[in-house]
């Protein structure tokens, strides 16, 4: 009969073949493999379930799990795909690699737009954009004037709203971005080409062992 171990490799709920996600993606199998080492920590720091929750993802991004931020809460609704309240492996490398340094601008473009796009309504408006300026000041730190956000909206409306009408439409984002290249900074995690050597410092520092997790 051979000597085959009749234990099975346990693998968290929502888990993926990374040869198929890596054909899905920009991130190359290893990569994929790596970055399922980073889901388990991510999805085992809080409610240890092996699926990443708001407050584990704000955890990972803020090291509090209390801190609200609408730039957080956005990312995370666009990891959720499923919209189930959690965001499964699959869903998260698909998403991360929105992130990675070798999608195309075309890809970061229209998420970026969609993160703007707070009511899914398929086009940003003013008060959208102004909550977005206001959590991304937040997020850095920095606090400015009302006077400067509005003129900050102000702006980018003058920029891209071409037709007058309030809005941005996401052909009126795509020529806006163009023009603007330095918006996708953001959109862009040099780390992941070589996540395969190093993890971001949230998940070297964090303290659950891999006996907390599913092998």
């Amino acid at each position: 009969m051979g000597c085959f171990s009749s234990k099975q490799i346990k693998h968290t709920p929502g888990y993926e073949d990374p040869v198929l996600l890596a054909s899905e993606t920009s991130f190359t199998v290893s990569e994929v493999e790596a970055l399922y080492e980073l889901f388990k920590k991510l999805s085992f720091s809080i409610i240890k379930d092996g699926l990443i929750h708001k407050e584990e993802f704000q955890f990972a991004l803020f090291r509090n799990s209390n801190k609200k931020n609408l730039f957080a809460d956005r990312i995370f609704d666009l990891f959720d795909v499923k919209r189930n309240g959690v965001i499964e492996f699959g869903e998260f490398v698909r998403s991360l690699s929105v992130f990675h340094p070798k999608t195309p601008e075309s890809e970061k473009t229209a998420f970026a737009f969609r993160l703007y796009d707070l009511r899914h309504t398929g086009s940003i408006e003013r008060v959208e954009l102004k909550e977005m300026v206001l959590a991304l000041l937040s997020e850095s730190d920095l606090h400015l004037s009302e006077d400067i956000v509005e003129a900050i909206v102000d702006n980018t409306f003058k920029q891209a709203d071409s037709n007058g009408d309030g809005k941005i439409d996401e052909e009126e984002w795509k020529d806006f971005v163009k023009r603007n290249p330095a918006i996708l900074k953001n959109m862009t995690l040099p780390y992941l080409v070589d996540i395969t050597m190093s993890f971001p410092s949230f998940v070297v520092h964090s303290d659950t062992s891999d006996a907390d997790m599913m092998n």
